[in-house]
């Protein structure tokens, strides 16, 4: 086996997670839910001992990181001493937008709401999250729609088609509250069991 490096970990880490998401979806127990949770949290110690071997970091480094970002970017929540604040905001939206704000002051050379977006995400939950970002930006209602498909539609004739079809489907489950790729991932899931029943 050759050495390991960031690069060969991170499929590991992908699955560690993925892992962790089917464990909360399928309902386990929360005892498997902490061995899941513990699996991925290895993946950030094999990180950071890596880096702790190149000089650059060391676990502590992160944890110590983790905690000044979550202080800073939730004023909301913590004082800068890291101390609870006496009174937290009365919605959800006002917490996103100070989440937001700090986020555009701490990275100021980020040109639009998209940059940040893994390009490595799934496409259904990357397409979820630019619109997201589209609205929390204040423009998503300004991007053109697509049409939903309905039952007797032709297909799609293109990838490019098919493209615009599954991007409007994530739009039209986002509008309703639903997350597109979880919907597909249980969808998958019945599919195979089905096969398993037979």
């Amino acid at each position: 086996m050759g050495a390991l490096t960031h690069a060969s970990l991170v499929e590991y880490l992908l699955e560690e997670a993925f892992e962790v998401a089917e464990t909360i979806e399928t309902g386990a127990d929360e005892a498997e839910l902490q061995g899941e949770l513990g699996d991925v949290l290895l993946q950030v110690v094999l990180h950071s001992r890596l880096a702790e071997e190149r000089g650059t970091f060391t676990f502590d480094d992160v944890a110590r990181g983790l905690s000044a970002k979550m202080i800073r970017r939730n004023p909301h929540v913590f004082r800068p001493d890291g101390s609870l604040q006496d009174s937290f905001p009365a919605t959800v939206e006002e917490i996103v937008q100070k989440w937001d704000a700090v986020k555009m002051a701490e990275r100021p050379e980020r040109k639009g709401p998209f940059e940040g977006i893994p390009q490595a995400l799934p496409a259904l939950a990357r397409a979820q999250k630019s619109l997201d970002r589209a609205e929390r930006g204040g423009f998503g209602l300004h991007l053109p729609q697509a049409a939903v498909p309905g039952p007797g539609t032709e297909d799609p004739e293109t990838e490019e088609e098919l493209g615009d079809v599954l991007f409007a489907i994530v739009r039209s489950a986002r509008a309703r509250g639903f997350d597109a790729e979880r919907a597909l991932r249980g969808a998958v899931g019945r599919y195979q069991e089905g096969f398993r029943e037979q």
